[in-house]
């Protein structure tokens, strides 16, 4: 569990897709197909945490 004050956390799809080897629009795709579930929007902007993003392509595929 993350120590309050040190949430790591990738704001726009620009920096989700660098994080995740994707280009923008791949991304924006995933998100919108609800392949990516831990991507949130708030407002008109995406977030994600990065260990998030990292539990979720590292657990086994269904």
């Amino acid at each position: 569990m993350e120590a309050e004050g040190t949430l790591d956390l990738i704001w726009g799809v620009s920096e989700i897709a660098k994080m995740i080897g994707r280009t923008e629009r791949q991304t924006y795709h995933m998100i919108q197909s609800g392949n990516l579930p831990v991507v949130k929007q708030v407002g008109e902007r995406y977030v994600a945490s990065r260990q998030k993003l990292i539990e979720f392509f590292m657990e086994p595929a269904a």
